[in-house]
């Protein structure tokens, strides 16, 4: 029948779904990857079927009506049991090939990854890999990645983790500050110059106040939370920053300074939905991530 609720069409609860937790048409198609008009045609066609209104207008985009915010927890529950049965399906798969989704940190995406992902392609070479550089959590349970690197212990439930490493981290210059404004002998003499810290992040003065340091926001002549931008200006010569040893030891523009302080290291954990761990190209990018992510311990020669 014409009029029949569209039961079947998948896409049309998605696309509510998106609208509701975007709040904006425009947004929601981002989303998906679809078109903006298309998105707004599926929503006009769900309440032609559905024989209601599911969104209210308001000067910030879309919020759920009544009918919509009843709906919305159905429609939440029908998105995780597709993903069930995508995970499912998935975790049954027994060959060597495929494309696995990796998502890590942007600093870790530009610094850490590229030459383990190499030796992976190099060794298994029917496998794709989808990597996703972000500072935000992704959900593994919805597939918006398979495996997740961490620098922190992941706490998602449902969710299998590993530790698999510590970062050493280190006090690092560039050669062009220190020849401008000369070289601190200790840590109490970092006061006396410019100190590149984070913006809304407190990691650093947590770890700093914890070692005796009693830095505040203000004592950052530059400030920045994005980690790949925040090497870029140590490296420029904005000042005295923070950084993995073995990313400043390999960096010619930039000199490691001993200044008698022991950072804490920065753990690496790898993180995965226990069903998808047992898919045999899944475990293989998971060993030899493992495996490569490793190299970079603490005390590591390699």
């Amino acid at each position: 029948m014409d009029d029949a609720p569209p039961h079947t069409d998948w896409s049309l609860i998605q696309s509510f779904l998106a609208v509701a937790e975007t709040g904006s048409l425009s947004a929601a198609a981002r989303k998906l990857g679809r078109s903006q008009p298309t998105l707004g045609r599926q929503i006009r066609t769900l309440e032609k079927h559905l024989g209601a209104d599911l969104f209210l207008r308001h000067p910030r985009g879309l919020r759920p009506s009544k009918t919509g915010s009843a709906l919305l927890p159905i429609a939440q529950r029908m998105q995780a049991e597709m993903h069930a049965l995508s995970l499912t399906a998935a975790g049954q798969s027994q060959r060597l090939q495929g494309t696995v989704r990796i998502t890590a940190s942007v600093f870790a995406s530009h610094h850490l990854l590229p030459p383990i992902l190499a030796r992976i392609r190099a060794a298994e070479p029917r496998i794709q890999l989808d990597l996703i550089p972000s500072d935000t959590t992704e959900n593994l349970l919805f597939r918006e990645a398979d495996i997740a690197v961490r620098m922190y212990r992941p706490t998602q439930l449902d969710i299998v983790t590993q530790h698999i490493t510590d970062l050493e981290l280190g006090i690092f210059a560039a050669h062009s500050y220190l020849e401008r404004a000369g070289r601190p002998k200790s840590a109490r003499d970092l006061r006396e110059h410019d100190l590149i810290g984070y913006d809304r992040n407190d990691l650093i003065l947590r770890t700093t106040q914890a070692l005796g340091w009693p830095l505040t926001r203000d004592h950052f002549a530059v400030r920045c939370d994005d980690q790949a931008a925040y090497w870029d200006l140590l490296r420029a010569g904005c000042g005295i920053g923070f950084s993995q040893v073995n990313v400043g030891r390999a960096d010619p523009l930039v000199q490691e300074l001993k200044l008698g302080v022991s950072i804490p290291p920065l753990p690496v954990w790898l993180a995965a939905h226990p069903m998808m761990r047992q898919t045999p190209r899944l475990r293989r990018v998971w060993d030899m991530l493992s495996s490569g992510l490793a190299h970079h311990a603490v005390g590591s020669t390699h």
